[in-house]
C-alpha cells in the first residue's frame, strides 16, 4: 500500500499568457508528488486534455478564449456532471468576492480558488491542490478579507461583533484551512481556534456542526449577502 508521499497527483492546466503557463509549469514540476499530464492556452484544448488524460486537478485562469469572460468557472461547472471526482482550482488576478461565490454556487468540495500572484509560493500550491484533491476547498485569504472589509464598513453587519481575532480567524476559516493548520497561521493553540471558531459562529448564527468544505461556503455566502 501506497503512502501518503508516494501518491502522485496528476495536474492538467490552462492559462492563456505564455509566460504564466511556463511559469505554472516550472513550479509544478518542481512538486514531487505532482505530474503534470497536459496543459493548454484556451477552454476546449484543457477539456481535451481532461478527455484524454482524466487528471485528479485541474488549474484553469478564470478568463481563456473564447470570450475572456469566466471559462475557468465554466470549465468547473461542466465538470461537476462530466467528472465529478475531478478538482478544479480557478486562477485569477482579480480579488473579487464575486467569482469565488460563483465557482462555489454549485458546491464547494473539490475546489478552490487562488490569486496568481501567489502561485510562486510552492508549499502552498501544493497544500491548494492536496486540499482539492482529497475533496475539501480552499480560497485565497486576500478573498475573504475584502469580504470582511466590506461587511466591516456596514454599522449594523453582525460583523462588527467580532473582535479583532475572532475576524482574523474568520477569514483562516473561509479559506479552507482546518483548526490545526489555523493554530499554525496564528500562532495560537488549537483549542483557542476552537473557542473563537465557536464564538464566530454563534455571533454569525451559522452552525458549526457543518464539515470544513461546507463551512467555507456558509462563511463565505453569508459574508456575501451585504457586499457593496
Amino acid at each position: 500500500m501506497a503512502t501518503v508521499h508516494e501518491v502522485t497527483i496528476r495536474v492538467a492546466f490552462a492559462d492563456d499568457n505564455l509566460l504564466v503557463r511556463e511559469g505554472l509549469m516550472h513550479v509544478l514540476e518542481s512538486l514531487p508528488e505532482v505530474e503534470v499530464v497536459g496543459s493548454s492556452d484556451d477552454q476546449d484544448g484543457l477539456l481535451k486534455a481532461i478527455e484524454e488524460r482524466s487528471p485528479d486537478v485541474v488549474l484553469t485562469d478564470i478568463r481563456m478564449p473564447p470570450s475572456q469572460e469566466m471559462e475557468g468557472v465554466d470549465i468547473a461547472n461542466e465538470l461537476r456532471t462530466t467528472h465529478p471526482s475531478t478538482a478544479v482550482i480557478v486562477l485569477s488576478q482579480y480579488a473579487d468576492p464575486e467569482y469565488a461565490l460563483a465557482l462555489l454556487e454549485g458546491g464547494s468540495a473539490r475546489r478552490g480558488y487562488l490569486l496568481k500572484d501567489g502561485l510562486g509560493d510552492r508549499d502552498q500550491l501544493m497544500t491548494a491542490i492536496k486540499q482539492v484533491a482529497s475533496g475539501g476547498s480552499v480560497i485565497d485569504p486576500r478573498v475573504v478579507e475584502k469580504l470582511v472589509a466590506q461587511r466591516r464598513r456596514d454599522e449594523a453587519s453582525p460583523i462588527n461583533r467580532l473582535t479583532p481575532r475572532e475576524q482574523e480567524v474568520l477569514a483562516e476559516v473561509a479559506s479552507g484551512k482546518s483548526n490545526a493548520a489555523i493554530a499554525r497561521s496564528l500562532v495560537i493553540t488549537k483549542r483557542a481556534v476552537e473557542r473563537h471558531i465557536s464564538a464566530i459562529f454563534s455571533k454569525l448564527e451559522l452552525p458549526d456542526e457543518q464539515e470544513a468544505s461546507r463551512r467555507v461556503t456558509a462563511t463565505l455566502l453569508y459574508l456575501s449577502a451585504y457586499a457593496d
